[in-house]
C-alpha cells in the first residue's frame, strides 16, 4: 500500500516590506529600496546606509527587525549634515529637519498657501496654473486649454 506524501506549502515569504507607511518589496535592494520612501533621495539614502553600517547592496527581505526599526527611527530623526535634509531653516522653528510621506505633502501644501494669501509672484502662478520657475508659456502648459480660434458648435437642424 502506497502512501500519499502530503505536499506543503514552504511558508511563503513576504513579498512587500513595510517601513515608514511605504509598502517596499522585499526583493530590492537596500539602497534603492528607501528611495521609494517620498522624501528620501537617491544621497540621503546612501546616507542612512552609511550612518547604520547596513550594506547598500543588501537585499531588504534579509533586514532584521531591529535594523528595519532602526532605519525608522534615524528617518524621523537623522544626525546628518544640513545640506542632505529636505527642510533648512524651518519657518517656524528654523531648525533643520527631514519630513516624509504625508507630513512632506501638507508641508508643501501649506507653503503654497502661504505663497497665494501673501499674494507673491510665485503664489499668483500658483493661482492661476501657469509656471512657477520661469518656463515658456508660449508653446508649452496648454494641456485642456484652448488658445486662438474656436469653432462653433453646429446647431441642431431644424425641422
Amino acid at each position: 500500500m502506497e502512501t500519499k506524501k502530503q505536499h506543503q506549502k514552504p511558508e511563503r515569504e513576504e513579498n512587500l516590506i513595510r517601513i515608514l507607511s511605504f509598502d517596499i518589496p522585499a526583493n530590492m535592494r537596500v539602497f534603492a529600496a528607501l528611495t521609494r520612501i517620498k522624501g528620501i533621495s537617491w544621497g540621503f539614502s546612501n546616507a542612512v546606509c552609511k550612518a547604520l553600517n547596513i550594506d547598500k547592496l543588501k537585499k531588504v527581505s534579509d533586514l532584521t527587525k531591529e535594523e528595519i526599526e532602526n532605519i525608522e527611527k534615524f528617518i524621523e530623526n537623522p544626525n546628518l549634515p544640513s545640506y542632505l535634509l529636505n527642510r533648512r531653516n524651518e519657518r517656524e522653528t528654523g531648525k533643520n529637519i527631514h519630513l516624509t510621506g504625508t507630513d512632506l505633502d501638507l508641508r508643501k501644501e501649506f507653503d503654497i498657501k502661504r505663497l497665494k494669501k501673501i499674494k507673491s509672484y510665485k503664489g499668483l502662478r500658483h493661482a492661476t496654473g501657469q509656471p512657477v520657475r520661469g518656463q515658456r508659456t508660449k508653446s508649452h502648459f496648454r494641456q485642456n486649454k484652448t488658445v486662438g480660434v474656436q469653432k462653433k458648435k453646429a446647431a441642431p437642424a431644424r425641422k
